[in-house]
């Protein structure tokens, strides 16, 4: 399994170009693709925030790219969730990042991320 942070996502979803060749490569030989819940909610913000514009409604492109083949949607458990917590505050700021590493982390798998600041985070496998 791979994690896939939000920008991964929503660009595995639509079938975006914007993916590295490393990136899609990962993507394509997975067996199985993670999107953490907190995925699902930064791309409601996102779109709230007039930040993102997808196609159609939100929550239906959410059904619809959730229900790819190989996506499974992972909880925000109380592991990720204190996990996030103790995440060094200096590496990410941004609570939705934190979840996701923290999900990769939980699941021991890497997270496929352009986000310079989550491949920095010490003991998380990235992919880019």
């Amino acid at each position: 399994m791979i994690v896939l942070d939000t920008h991964a996502f929503v660009w595995f979803a639509v079938e975006s170009d914007h993916l590295s060749a490393r990136a899609r490569h990962a993507i394509d030989q997975a067996d199985a693709l993670g999107v953490g819940a907190i995925t699902c909610w930064e791309v409601a913000m996102l779109v709230e925030k007039d930040r993102l514009r997808l196609d159609r409604d939100t929550l239906e492109f959410l059904r619809q790219a959730l229900a790819l083949p190989r996506i499974e949607l992972l909880p925000l458990t109380t592991e990720i969730s204190v996990a996030a917590a103790r995440l060094p505050a200096m590496a990410l700021a941004d609570p939705a990042d934190r979840m996701i590493a923290a999900t990769a982390l939980e699941a021991g798998a890497p997270v496929v991320s352009k986000d310079a600041r989550l491949r920095g985070v010490a003991g998380l496998k990235t992919i880019w």
